[in-house]
């Protein structure tokens, strides 16, 4: 019987064994031929850039994951810096033909700023004499804008191109918060400082509406100047399209208009890029993704180095570990410190670009970063290229450094500094039967101590919510010096443009808070001119994460993310950062210098 047991057992390890064995196989065989199909074909003569936009714009393209290519990614996300760099290719490669960009109903995800880089380069991109066609059944505002600058935009018979003007649709939450007991504890220093308003208001204070009226009204000048000059309309003609609301007009009116230049289904839209291309019935249209044309991208290799930091997301103290922000970009106060740092003792990187797309986060983790940043700025120039955003903490880390450039609609400023605490009692207490007591050696001792989730189960008292106060109003004269001491003005100077007010960049230059309007290009120019180099490469940092890094996150967060993105929608990133907020941590982890929660545009 023991021998019998004997050969059963070693027969099922042995058939274990080899299961295990053939899962390996079988998982490295279908990475190899994911891998394989991930690889960036040739670019040959006759090529033609496609820019597929369907999905959302980041900062920077994430190395192609083979697990993603078998497991499929629902969200396709495209890296800016991987666009500018195949559209810089095209103009230049005699193997390239033109541009084809084709768009998605599931464009989005990109700030007016980040379109503003990417149509820059588009416009630069024409002077060679090459041509860009676009295409596409629906046609977004922010995606309209894009492709006017197109050669010819054409659009689907039965198609739509919603183009309406700009909106900002706050939430409020306070009446909700009232229903379940939960009183939201402010304290804040700046008039415009709205971040705070759909937890203490139900509609927007005077203040707030001022400052978004004036970034609204500055991006949609800029927005109908440039379609204006590419489709030959004027800004008028442009206002009075949009409130005809170009989504309900039939599409003959798009043509007559001048908004579009004709009418096509996806296949006759083909044949008008094989007629350009003078291609043969049969010889099909060699396409090129904007991989292939960025890795044919001739890379410099010389001893002088301006290195580019990408600096995009919430600012952070450390790595969240609310599901809902698992996978969303932030700027973690040590990683960041420790790549600085790296660049600083880096002798071979002589300047220092930092790309900073932020609406900010921890006033704390701000300023440990500047703080990094002057370390950094003593040794070499350092000069600050503001994306989409670069707002109240995002301003606050780039204030000190050499020089500032950003986009006309980069929304920027916002210095000031609040800080919320959620006050449960109501809540645990009334409506669920929860009942707290407490011990303490002090008066003080059991101030902001969490009871669930982070929740209060009793206000603070009196004396309590003005220390609180009080240290707020300590950070906003710290934010104010550090922006006095970068700029070069007064503290009073400062707090007269500050007080959480938002500018957009073509508003910031007026008041000093930046000094010049250019995009990521300009400022490495301007870098190396200050590091006194004639010929230099440009890397960029940190690092991508290697796949088993994307890996081993994928394995605990896309499922779960792609659940709860698909669900949520728009309301995602606004209660990813709510719950942010709400998580357990000290009081001093509770002072926030960031924008509001979502500057959305409509």
């Amino acid at each position: 019987m023991k021998q019998f047991l004997k050969y059963v057992f070693a027969t099922v390890v042995g058939i274990g064994l080899w299961f295990m064995l053939s899962f390996v196989i079988m998982l490295v065989s279908l990475i190899g031929m994911a891998a394989s199909e991930g690889q960036t074909a040739s670019v040959r003569k006759g090529s033609v850039l496609r820019i597929n936009l369907n999905g959302a714009i980041e900062e920077r393209a994430e190395e192609e994951n083979p697990l993603a290519l078998i497991m499929g990614n629902q969200f396709e996300t495209l890296g800016l810096d991987q666009l500018l760099t195949a559209i810089e290719e095209a103009a230049t490669n005699d193997k390239v033909e033109g541009i084809y960009m084709e768009i998605g109903t599931g464009f989005g995800g990109a700030t007016p700023a980040m379109l503003q880089e990417l149509r820059q380069a588009l416009v630069k991109y024409k002077e060679s004499g090459k041509w860009i066609y676009t295409y596409g059944d629906v046609y977004s505002e922010m995606a309209y804008y894009l492709a006017s600058v197109a050669d010819k935009v054409v659009v689907n018979p039965k198609g739509i191109v919603d183009w309406h003007g700009l909106a900002s649709v706050p939430v409020f939450f306070t009446d909700v918060m009232q229903k379940l007991g939960v009183k939201m504890q402010v304290f804040k220093v700046g008039t415009f400082k709205s971040a705070v308003e759909p937890f203490i208001n139900t509609e927007m204070s005077d203040a707030n509406r001022e400052q978004v009226n004036s970034y609204l009204a500055s991006i949609w000048n800029q927005m109908t100047s440039e379609v204006g000059a590419s489709r030959q309309l004027s800004v008028e003609q442009l206002n009075a399209l949009a409130d005809t609301l170009t989504a309900m007009q039939p599409t003959e009116f798009l043509v007559e208009s001048g908004m579009v230049d004709t009418l096509a289904y996806l296949d006759g839209f083909k044949e008008m890029l094989r007629t350009k291309l003078e291609l043969g019935e049969k010889k099909p249209i060699r396409f090129v993704t904007p991989a292939d044309l960025a890795a044919a991208a001739e890379k410099k290799d010389e001893k002088g180095r301006v290195a580019v930091y990408y600096a995009y997301g919430d600012i952070v103290d450390q790595a969240s570990t609310n599901p809902l922000a698992s996978s969303t970009p932030t700027i973690q106060t040590n990683p960041t410190i420790r790549e600085l740092q790296k660049l600083r003792k880096d002798e071979d990187v002589k300047a220092v670009v930092i790309r900073v797309n932020s609406g900010g986060g921890s006033a704390f983790a701000s300023e440990q970063i500047w703080h990094e940043v002057q370390l950094l700025k003593a040794e070499k120039p350092v000069v600050i290229s503001m994306g989409g955003m670069a707002a109240s903490g995002g301003y606050y880390i780039s204030c000190g450094a050499n020089k500032i450039f950003a986009e006309p609609s980069t929304l920027t400023g916002s210095i000031g500094i609040f800080g919320m605490i959620p006050d449960a009692t109501e809540l645990l207490t009334q409506k669920l039967g929860l009942h707290f007591d407490v011990v303490k050696t002090n008066r003080h001792a059991d101030f902001g101590a969490p009871t669930i989730y982070g929740m209060l189960g009793r206000p603070f008292t009196a004396e309590e919510a003005s220390l609180m106060q009080a240290e707020i109003e300590r950070g906003y004269d710290l934010f104010i010096s550090r922006v006095a001491e970068g700029r070069g003005i007064s503290k009073d100077s400062v707090d007269a443009i500050g007080q959480g007010r938002v500018w957009t960049g073509e508003q910031a230059i007026e008041k000093g808070l930046v000094d010049q309007l250019g995009n990521l290009e300009d400022a490495i120019a301007e870098a190396a001119a200050l590091a006194e180099l004639e010929k230099y490469s440009v890397d960029t940092y940190p690092a991508p994460a290697s796949f088993m890094d994307q890996f081993l996150n994928q394995q605990q967060e896309s499922y779960f993310d792609a659940r709860m993105k698909a669900t949520l929608g728009e309301l995602y990133p606004m209660l990813s950062t709510m719950q942010m907020m709400m998580q357990p941590r000290r009081i001093d982890q509770c002072i926030y210098a960031r924008v509001p929660f979502e500057l959305k545009v409509w």
